[in-house]
């Protein structure tokens, strides 16, 4: 009962929050690490984390039933779910994956803001805790686990001005790189996947694919701008 306590403490711990020189300096190694080739892909695989885990929660809320999720080694991902073939659920579901990490970089962004980066950090582990359950073949299983792994070990053993940098990067790398896969798709034209969530969301309703690409893009993109603005207020002053 000591140790959940003692967890529940750290978690909940409000921690100064660092000088804007400071929080821009992680934005730009955040910014580095999306553009450069060699750090993308691991990147990418994180942002896929997200994506899927987006899908899996908003199909839960829509009330389809989750059957699984998979994560690949060439940072594509798949989430099942049983329900409605069609309607504004299906559609919903659809879209939240490439909405997500904006999204959940929104969020990190308001916390981060109140100090409460170690507690960011701890919503992320148990978000990959419970992925952990519906992850079905073993890549994505040891994708989760080391990533859940790393937090662990952060959270419990490394000094808090580490977590509080980490948690700063990781909200930076969430809106930085939420808009570049859907720039992928963009640029990939006729030759992308047609089983891609923009596809799927065309078949589904009367916008074309190339419409659906841009649309999430521009929400990403006020994602990130709204962020920023978050974490480096002077940006907007």
């Amino acid at each position: 009962m000591s140790t959940l306590a003692e967890a529940w403490d750290r978690a909940t711990a409000v921690q100064p929050v660092p000088e804007p020189a400071v929080v821009a300096a992680t934005g730009a190694v955040a910014l580095l690490l999306v553009l450069a080739p060699v750090t993308w892909r691991r990147v990418r695989l994180g942002v896929t984390v997200v994506h899927e885990a987006g899908h899996a929660v908003v199909g839960v809320l829509v009330g389809r039933r989750l059957e699984g999720i998979r994560l690949h080694s060439d940072t594509s991902g798949l989430t099942v779910t049983r329900g409605r073939p069609r309607g504004p659920g299906m559609v919903a579901m659809l879209a939240a994956g490439y909405l997500a990490p904006a999204a959940v970089g929104l969020l990190a962004a308001v916390l981060l803001g109140r100090g409460r980066g170690v507690g960011l950090l701890w919503l992320l582990l148990v978000l990959l805790v419970a992925l952990v359950v519906w992850i079905r073949n073993g890549y994505g299983l040891l994708t989760v686990v080391v990533l859940g792994a790393g937090l662990l070990a952060l959270t419990w053993w490394a000094p808090v001005e580490a977590q509080s940098l980490v948690a700063y990067l990781i909200g930076w790398l969430l809106l930085l790189a939420a808009p570049r896969p859907l720039v992928e798709l963009l640029r990939s034209g006729r030759a992308r996947r047609r089983t891609s969530d923009p596809d799927q969301l065309a078949g589904l309703t009367h916008l074309p694919a190339v419409l659906w690409i841009l649309l999430l893009l521009a929400a990403n993109l006020a994602g990130l701008v709204l962020g920023a603005g978050l974490l480096v207020p002077e940006l907007v002053g």
